[in-house]
């Protein structure tokens, strides 16, 4: 079965030069973009009632650019000034980046991990004195909090944003050769609005083996699974599974 579209499951990337246009490009196929989940915020009030102050901590420790945004967000909502000692955890190069939106980088107390959570463990052990919060959205990865409590620090988890399923009703009548997911909830949104979906002669591609869990519990087949040695990202398992589909073309 050969491959001529293809329905990535996030927002069209705003870069110039994503690789999945030069995909599109190069082995002639289209490429559609279509969030299944997005991120909504949680009010100030609702903050408040996690039993949330914001004058008692020292330290925020950011996962994500959703993370960034909606700290500072509720900040404004709360008329919170962030003072200037405030210290910066963030997991990644992408994360600490993207917190230039809001603060005057060379003058903050940044640290940043490599990648992972874990991997930005040490730092936050390092100052283990501070308070900690973390701002995250309803749907948190385990590893989180059991990597803080086994740290022995102060800290608190609140819900500033939350992950909602996306309205996909006009696609019902649409029809995909390739349908990609990134996350369990990508998944959880195609059966909410698709109760009856059957995969039949749709390719599932499909990035984490949590995703890869997921799909496999609704009794669907992967067939194209990143990151692996061979194929790192996901454009590439798609590269490689068009060329061998197409061949012949």
């Amino acid at each position: 079965m050969k491959v001529k579209t293809i329905l990535v499951s996030q927002p069209e990337p705003k870069i110039e030069n994503s690789p999945y246009f030069d995909l599109q490009e190069k082995q002639k196929v289209k490429i559609d973009f279509r969030p299944f989940i997005h991120v909504e915020g949680v009010s100030a009030k609702d903050i408040r009632q996690q039993k949330v102050d914001l004058t008692k901590y020292t330290a925020i420790i950011l996962t994500s650019r959703n993370a960034v945004d909606h700290f500072f967000r509720v900040a404004e909502e709360m008329r919170f000034k962030v003072p200037d000692t405030m210290k910066y955890f963030c997991q990644s190069e992408a994360v600490a980046y993207y917190l230039q939106k809001y603060v005057v980088y060379r003058k903050r107390k940044i640290y940043v991990g490599k990648r992972t959570f874990s991997e930005l463990s040490p730092l936050i052990k390092k100052y283990k004195d501070e308070k900690f919060l973390l701002p995250n959205t309803d749907k948190v990865k385990p590893e989180v909090p059991e990597t803080l409590n086994a740290l022995g620090i102060d800290w608190k988890q609140a819900t500033f944003y939350k992950t909602v399923i996306s309205d996909l009703s006009d696609l019902a009548d649409v029809y995909y050769d390739v349908l990609v997911f990134f996350s369990p909830s990508g998944i959880e949104s195609l059966f909410h609005n698709f109760p009856d979906f059957k995969q039949n002669n749709t390719r599932i591609a499909v990035f984490g083996n949590t995703t890869i869990k997921a799909v496999e519990e609704k009794g669907l087949r992967v067939d194209i699974a990143a990151p692996t040695p061979e194929t790192p990202s996901m454009t590439m398992a798609l590269e490689k599974y068009i060329e061998k589909a197409n061949k012949g073309r």
